[in-house]
């Protein structure tokens, strides 16, 4: 088994099946353990169903948690004066939200982890960025939740950061006009929840009449679609729509929640999301939860080789999705690809994006 660490000396999409499958294996059974001596109501859970950690023989049979229960209990598997950070999942006003217990060696692997993968797409080295969401977001501790972790995990890549929106949500053309002047005919990132970029950003920007020049851009985007797929905007739409505005034509949506920070699933030039050699995706079927065959839609399984502070490495999320294929994506990257449906009916809406537009 590779050890945690060593992962970061590998490409985030070099393993194929078999050599990933052993390892995450190894990495889960150890995880699996780690937090049954050392979380009791995890073990808990554990004894309830049975299980016998030396049994586990394919990454299928790690026993999963669902990821509404961080809501209701507190899964922690260090001491108290161990925790570094404690983050919290989107949710709306009156919502239960999770919470994550995150240790110095778990939160900086998880940075490190994002970094790995992010750079495999934007680039080695850090880029002018403009952050397609208002300051006030980092300063409002209502409002610093998920929203505010991804900016400030994200911010990491810019060099120069630049605020798109004004505190009341206007866009600021002053303020990004002259931040890419100062940039011209370089590379930027820009990074914003889908929501937010859709309604605050491209909106505003057609309604104002002002032409951007976006060409150099590479637009990461994520937090949840439920919203404006209810509008009819589709992810060709959207990518079209920013295009004819700014002329942004590397667009990347990714998959990711609090409870497995680090471990994003970024979607390739196909429009698949990529599992990396750090996480996996099963997908389960609703009624028996046995895994499904590829194409088969189903419930979405999360694997993470990362938490070790919470028991957070197999996770049954609360959204839709099929695997597309394993190893094959046109784009070259190995690994599972696959795409999400949507939201389980009756699962509470809590993108990111979603939690702010279900109040907007």
């Amino acid at each position: 088994m590779i050890e945690c660490d060593a992962w970061l000396e590998h490409g985030p999409y070099a393993f194929e099946r078999q050599e990933k499958r052993e390892h995450m294996l190894q990495r889960l059974r150890k995880l699996t353990e780690h937090h049954q001596q050392n979380c009791e109501p995890y073990r808990n859970i554990l004894q309830g169903l049975g299980c016998n950690v030396t049994q586990l023989e394919q990454p299928e049979d790690i026993p999963f948690l669902p990821v509404s229960l961080f809501k209701t209990l507190t899964l922690k598997s260090v001491p108290d004066d161990a925790v570094v950070k404690t983050m919290t999942s989107s949710g709306t006003t009156g919502q239960a939200v999770s919470r994550i217990f995150l240790d110095k060696m778990t939160a900086a692997r998880q940075q490190k982890t994002l970094v790995r993968i992010v750079s495999h797409f934007t680039g080695a080295g850090r880029l002018p960025m403009l952050i397609l969401d208002t300051p006030a977001v980092m300063k409002d501790r209502n409002m610093f939740s998920a929203r505010g972790a991804g900016i400030l995990g994200f911010s990491m890549f810019g060099s120069e950061r630049c605020w798109a929106l004004t505190d009341s949500m206007a866009l600021d053309i002053d303020s990004i006009t002259a931040f890419l002047e100062r940039h011209q005919g370089k590379p930027i990132l820009l990074f914003g929840f889908t929501f937010m970029v859709w309604q605050h950003f491209y909106q505003a920007l057609k309604d104002s009449g002002v032409k951007l020049d976006l060409a150099n851009g590479i637009l990461i985007h994520g937090g949840g679609w439920k919203k404006l797929q209810s509008q009819a905007v589709s992810a060709s739409a959207f990518a079209d729509a920013l295009q004819s505005v700014c002329g942004l034509t590397k667009i990347y949506d990714y998959y990711g929640m609090v409870e497995q920070t680090g471990c994003i699933y970024m979607q390739c030039e196909q429009g698949h999301l990529h599992a990396s050699i750090f996480s996996d995706v099963i997908v389960r079927d609703p009624v028996d939860l046995s895994p499904c065959a590829h194409g088969k839609p189903g419930i979405i399984q999360v694997l993470s080789t990362l938490p070790e502070s919470y028991p957070g490495h197999s996770l049954l999320t609360e959204d839709e999705g099929v695997v597309l294929g394993e190893d094959d994506c046109p784009c070259g990257r190995a690994g599972k690809y696959f795409r999400i449906i949507g939201r389980l009916k009756n699962a509470e809406i809590r993108g990111c994006s979603d939690t702010y537009a279900a109040d907007f």
